[in-house]
């Protein structure tokens, strides 16, 4: 008795990558609850903080010009190069790239452009508030700046809060907002966590950032997802617009031009006028098209009957017998005849 073998995780993966693209039943959309805007209140006002403890000098630069002397590229020196390599998951261009790929297969796949518009919205934010806030508080880096001790703030620098940082949480975090079942949403958020931490942990053990930099930048990617989903109306209306340009190109490319036509309502009366047919046409509609059933002689007819259409039994007209129904015999004479006298016959 021959078994099949059983089929291997690789295996799997290949046969759901064979199947044909659909889109799922229900894809689910995160929501403004009221656990979501708690956390972004809190967000807020974390980085409200940082901003403030830096702008009156407090212990948070002490802080940060201590590890700056420190200088961890030094103290580690043989995790130099793995780190140089690393760092390169919270660069813009590389990580965009890597994600919208994954992120065109799924919108492939379920027949839908939220999670390559979702992205886009999401680097849009990105570069407009973090980019905003690095211009406008003008914090020169560790290897740029001019006095021991103070902030650097607004010297024409660029690098307050952290865009690699920030970069790393949206960029790795999408995955997780844009995830289908619960479960992918936890390992997705840890594993976006775990790599936005260790890219920004990065930066700082390279000095091309201060500490409180790296603060500021998951406070600035954390709010940017916990605020996305006050977007998610804009992005179905980007999706519908994009849909229609698609199926107008595709008419004109084709030549189709799509008539609406105005509804009926339902249970509307209809009119209907009779029609004088005469007997030459009602005699060429009857040799052009079969004559019409009624309900009951829809049902298939024996097979002993002849070829055709056959009259059903309510609908033949009733004939009367005429005469007797008897069989004709020689030695019966009808009634009110008169009798005449038989022959004898004898010996």
């Amino acid at each position: 008795m021959r078994t099949k073998p059983k089929p291997t995780r690789l295996d799997r993966v290949f046969a759901r990558l064979d199947r044909e693209p659909e889109r799922p039943a229900h894809i689910s959309v995160p929501t403004m609850s009221r656990h979501r805007i708690v956390l972004l209140g809190a967000t807020l006002a974390f980085y409200a903080a940082i901003v403030w403890a830096i702008i009156i000098t407090s212990w948070l630069v002490r802080l940060d010009w201590q590890v700056m002397f420190f200088r961890p590229y030094q103290q580690w020196a043989e995790i130099h190069a793995f780190v140089d390599y690393y760092v390169v998951l919270g660069q813009r261009g590389p990580t965009a790239v890597m994600v919208a790929a994954w992120l065109g297969w799924r919108s492939w796949r379920q027949h839908t452009l939220r999670p390559l518009l979702a992205l886009g919205v999401s680097l849009l934010l990105l570069n407009v508030t973090v980019g905003a806030a690095k211009i406008g508080m003008g914090r020169l880096g560790p290897h740029y700046a001019t006095t021991v001790g103070s902030n650097e703030m607004w010297l024409g620098g660029d690098i307050f809060p952290s865009g690699h940082t920030a970069n790393a949480v949206v960029t790795w975090g999408i995955l997780a907002y844009l995830a289908s079942t619960p479960r992918a949403r936890r390992w997705l958020s840890a594993l976006s966590a775990v790599t936005s931490l260790g890219v920004g942990l990065s930066t700082v053990y390279l000095g091309t950032h201060w500490l409180s930099d790296v603060l500021l930048g998951w406070a600035a990617g954390l709010l940017i997802l916990l605020a996305l989903p006050w977007f998610e109306p804009l992005i179905a209306r980007s999706e519908a617009w994009i849909f229609d340009l698609r199926d107008r190109w595709r008419e004109r490319r084709t030549g189709t031009v799509t008539v609406s036509v105005p509804a009926t309502p339902v249970g509307a009366p209809v009119l209907l006028k009779p029609c004088a047919v005469g007997a030459e046409d009602e005699a060429a509609a009857r040799e052009s098209a079969p004559a019409a059933r009624s309900p009951r002689a829809t049902v298939h007819s024996p097979v002993y009957l002849a070829p055709g259409p056959h009259t059903a039994r309510a609908e033949r007209t009733p004939v009367t017998p005429a005469g007797s129904r008897r069989p004709p015999h020689p030695d019966r004479v009808p009634r009110g005849t008169p009798q005449t006298a038989r022959p004898l016959t004898g010996g």
